[in-house]
C-alpha cells in the first residue's frame, strides 16, 4: 500500500493536469535580417510583430502602391475609366530603372499601365499615369501626399511616383501597413492584379519580382522595392482561412533575404495568432428604449464590422459587452452614437467600437411626449434606487 501511494498521487496530479484547459503558449517573435519591419493583421489592425517601424526610409517602388491607390481612387470617383488612352510622354519613355517599355508618343490603355506598374514596377508606366491624371509628376505626388494625410501616414512624404531615390522622399514601415490595409480593403476589385506573376507588354514578358508568389501559395501580394540606398524591400500580403496579414520588410541584403524575413513573419503569426469576426457591420445588435419618440424601440449596431486578433487557444476566452447609453430620447438620427461596444480578454480591453442609431426616430406628438416624460423621470428614479 505504502509503495503504491506515490503512483496514486502521480496519476491523480496527472489527470488534473490532463482536465485542466491548455494555455496558449506564444514564444518571442522572429528578429529578421531587416532595419524595419512589422506584422499586423488586415481586418484587426492587430500589429503582432514591429521593429523601429517609425523609422523614415527611402521606400524605392513600394512608392508605388500609392500610385495605384491614388489611381484606384480616380477610377472609384469615375474621372478615369480603364480603357481610356493614356500617350506616352518623352519623360514617361525616359523614365530610368525598371520599365514596362512604352513608346514615347503611343497611346496606352489605363488598365495595361497599371498592370505595367504592377506586375513588372515599371518606372515608366507609373509617369505616364501620374502625368496623365494630374498633368505632371510633381502635382501627382502632391496628391499622393494628401491621400497620405488623409490616411493618417505621419512620417512618409513623396516627391515621385516611382521612388527614384530623393532625400525628401521616405515612408516609414508603419505608414506602408497603414497604405496596404487600406488598398486591399477599398479595392479588392483590384487586388488580384498583385499576385499575377508575369506580364507581357510590347513582346516582352517581364516577371513579377515577389518571390513568394512562387513559394508560398497562400501570398498574393503586394510589392518589391529595390534602391543602392534602399535596400531589397518588400510588402507583402497572404491569406489563410479566413485570417490574412501584411508583412512589411525594408532595407535586406537581397531578393532572398526579404522573401526569407517575410516568410518568416507570416509563418508566426499565422502559427500562434487567430482572428475572429465577433461582429457584422449594419446589423442590429439589439433593440433599446428610445423616449419621446414615434416608436419605443430603436435598433442599434456597428458602422464597421468588429473583428480581434488574439493567441491561438485564447479565443474562447473573450468576452464582449454591448453598452448602449441610458435615457436615449428622440428625435434621433441614424448614424448617432448611443454607446459602445467593449471586448475583453481576462481584465484587458483589446478595443472598443462606437454603438449606432441604425435608423431615424421622429418625435412622438405633444402627447406621447408628455407621457413619456412622466416614463423617463421614473424609470431614472427607480434606477437609482
Amino acid at each position: 500500500m505504502k509503495k503504491s501511494a506515490p503512483l496514486f498521487f502521480l496519476g491523480l496530479i496527472w489527470l488534473i493536469l490532463a482536465a485542466s484547459p491548455a494555455r496558449a503558449v506564444v514564444p518571442p517573435p522572429p528578429e529578421v535580417a531587416a532595419q524595419s519591419y512589422l506584422l499586423t493583421d488586415l481586418h484587426s489592425g492587430k500589429v503582432l510583430i514591429d521593429h523601429d517601424v517609425d523609422r523614415r526610409l527611402p521606400p524605392a517602388s513600394l512608392t508605388k502602391i500609392m500610385t495605384v491607390y491614388v489611381v484606384f481612387h480616380e477610377l472609384a470617383q469615375g474621372n478615369l475609366q480603364l480603357d481610356d488612352w493614356v500617350t506616352v510622354s518623352e519623360k514617361a519613355w525616359r523614365a530610368p530603372g525598371s520599365r514596362m517599355f512604352i513608346e514615347v508618343g503611343k497611346k496606352i490603355p489605363v488598365e495595361k499601365l497599371l498592370k505595367g506598374v504592377i506586375i513588372q514596377s515599371g518606372n515608366d508606366a507609373s509617369i505616364a499615369l501620374a502625368e496623365h491624371i494630374a498633368g505632371d509628376e510633381t502635382t501627382f505626388a502632391e496628391l499622393m501626399n494628401q491621400y497620405a494625410r488623409r490616411l493618417g501616414m505621419e512620417n512618409t512624404h513623396y516627391v515621385n511616383s516611382t521612388g527614384l531615390p530623393d532625400p525628401e522622399h521616405y515612408t516609414t514601415a508603419k505608414d506602408l501597413a497603414i497604405l496596404t490595409r487600406a488598398l486591399i480593403s477599398q479595392f479588392p476589385q483590384y487586388y488580384g492584379w498583385f499576385k499575377i506573376k508575369e506580364y507581357t507588354f510590347n513582346h516582352i514578358t517581364q516577371h513579377n519580382r515577389n518571390l513568394l508568389l512562387w513559394r508560398d501559395a497562400t501570398v498574393d501580394g503586394v510589392k518589391t522595392g529595390h534602391t543602392e540606398n534602399a535596400g531589397y524591400c518588400l510588402v507583402s500580403s497572404a491569406q489563410r482561412d479566413q485570417m490574412r496579414l501584411i508583412s512589411v520588410v525594408m532595407d535586406t541584403a537581397s531578393e532572398k533575404a526579404r522573401a526569407d524575413a517575410s516568410q518568416a513573419l507570416f509563418n508566426y503569426g499565422f502559427r500562434f495568432f487567430v482572428t475572429k469576426k465577433l461582429y457584422e457591420a449594419d446589423k442590429p445588435l439589439k433593440q433599446i428604449r428610445i423616449y419621446k419618440g414615434a416608436q419605443q424601440q430603436l435598433p442599434v449596431g456597428l458602422v464597421r464590422p468588429v473583428y480581434v486578433t488574439v493567441p491561438k487557444g485564447k479565443e474562447d476566452e473573450l468576452n464582449t459587452i454591448v453598452a448602449p447609453d441610458p435615457w436615449v430620447t428622440a428625435p434621433m438620427k441614424s448614424g448617432e452614437h448611443l454607446g459602445k461596444v467593449m471586448v475583453r480578454l481576462g481584465e484587458k480591453t483589446l478595443l472598443e467600437s462606437p454603438l449606432v442609431a441604425m435608423q431615424d426616430i421622429e418625435p412622438a406628438g405633444f402627447a406621447g411626449r408628455l407621457m413619456d416624460e412622466a416614463w423617463l423621470l421614473i424609470d431614472q428614479w427607480w434606477a437609482k434606487r
